[in-house]
C-alpha cells in the first residue's frame, strides 16, 4: 500500500526538485522522505539506494530535456534548428541547475536513464542533417557541441561570466553563429 500517495514518479519529481533547490549532490534518500514526512524506509518500495534514486532523477531530467529540445527543433534546420536545440538546453540547465547536473552524472550501465541519452544524440544527429556530415564527422561536432554546451552554461550557471562585459547573452550568439559557421565549413580530414 502506497504511504503518503507516493508513487515511484512522485518520489523522482521531489529529488528532482530538491535538486534544483538545493543541489544534486546533496539529494538522498533521507532528505526526499523527509520532503514526504514519510520513514526513510517508506522509499525503498520505490528506490533501492541513493544512487537509484539519482539515476531516476536522471531518467526525469533528460526526458524532460529531450522533450523541449525535440519541440524545439521540429520543423527546423541548419543553424535555426541548431539555435532552437541550444537555446533548449541552456534554458532548462539555468531553469533547472539540479536536473542539469543528474543529466551530467555517471550513471549505472543498467539505468534507463543511459538509453534516455541516447535520444539526446539522435536529437543532436537530426540538427547535424541540416551540415551535411559525414558519418565520422557527426561524431566529433556531437561531442564538440556538447562540449560547448555543457562547459558554457556550467561556467554561466556559477557566475564565471558575470563580473565582466559584453553580457553572456551577447557571447551565446555569438558562440552560437560561430558553431554554425564552423559545421558549414567543416575541415575535411588531411592525409594520414
Amino acid at each position: 500500500m502506497a504511504r503518503a500517495g507516493l508513487t515511484l514518479e512522485r518520489v523522482a519529481l521531489a529529488g528532482a526538485e530538491l535538486a534544483d533547490r538545493d543541489g544534486f549532490d546533496r539529494v538522498t534518500v533521507s532528505a526526499v522522505a523527509r520532503h514526504f514526512d514519510v520513514a526513510v524506509a517508506s522509499l525503498y518500495s520505490y528506490v533501492k539506494s541513493s544512487r537509484d534514486l539519482e539515476g531516476r532523477i536522471a531518467l526525469l531530467a533528460l526526458t524532460e530535456l529531450a522533450d523541449r529540445a525535440a519541440e524545439a527543433i521540429a520543423g527546423r534546420s541548419g543553424k535555426d534548428a541548431l539555435t532552437a536545440f541550444a537555446d533548449a538546453y541552456r534554458e532548462y540547465a539555468l531553469a533547472h541547475p539540479g536536473r542539469w547536473a543528474a543529466t551530467r552524472a555517471t550513471l549505472d550501465p543498467d539505468s534507463g536513464a543511459l538509453a534516455a541519452g541516447r535520444r539526446h544524440t539522435d536529437l543532436m544527429q537530426a540538427v547535424l542533417r541540416g551540415y551535411h556530415l559525414d558519418d565520422r564527422d557527426r561524431t566529433h561536432a556531437i561531442r564538440l557541441l556538447g562540449s560547448v554546451f555543457n562547459g558554457y552554461v556550467s561556467l554561466e550557471s556559477s557566475g564565471g561570466f558575470a563580473h565582466s562585459t559584453p553580457d553572456s547573452q551577447q557571447s551565446w550568439v555569438r558562440i552560437l553563429d560561430a558553431l554554425d559557421a564552423l559545421l558549414r565549413n567543416w575541415p575535411q580530414e588531411g592525409p594520414t
